[in-house]
């Protein structure tokens, strides 16, 4: 489960950082669309409830496992969807989100292998 909270603490970093940048491009219409702080917004607040999440799992909490399976494979659908839509998202962001579905891609192999997982 280490690696799991490693893996989450990079989304929630990138996600973070996404955020500091929609900041400093806010007056950059073509950059950062409406479209982009609502996303970008919802995904930052998303990635710390999915550390948490984690955190908690690799403390044995069970519940909190089912509950980051259940969540990251929703996220990882709609980061699909997001970067599958033509025309709503910039390419930067788009960009963005395909690294940030790497590595919750990386998260739902290891935690829903046939192997137990063990928090």
């Amino acid at each position: 489960m280490r690696n799991v909270v490693w893996l989450i603490s990079g989304y929630a970093a990138v996600s973070l950082l996404t955020l500091v940048a929609m900041i400093v491009f806010r007056h950059d219409a073509t950059m950062v669309t409406a479209a982009v702080w609502i996303r970008g917004t919802i995904v930052a607040a998303a990635s710390l409830v999915t550390l948490f999440l984690a955190v908690r799992a690799a403390r044995g909490d069970r519940r909190m496992l089912l509950r980051l399976r259940v969540v990251t494979a929703v996220m990882l659908v709609a980061i699909v969807v997001i970067i599958a839509l033509p025309g709503t998202f910039p390419l930067w962001f788009k960009l963005e989100q395909g690294v940030c579905g790497l590595l919750l891609l990386a998260v739902v192999v290891q935690i829903n292998r046939r192997r137990a997982v063990r928090p």
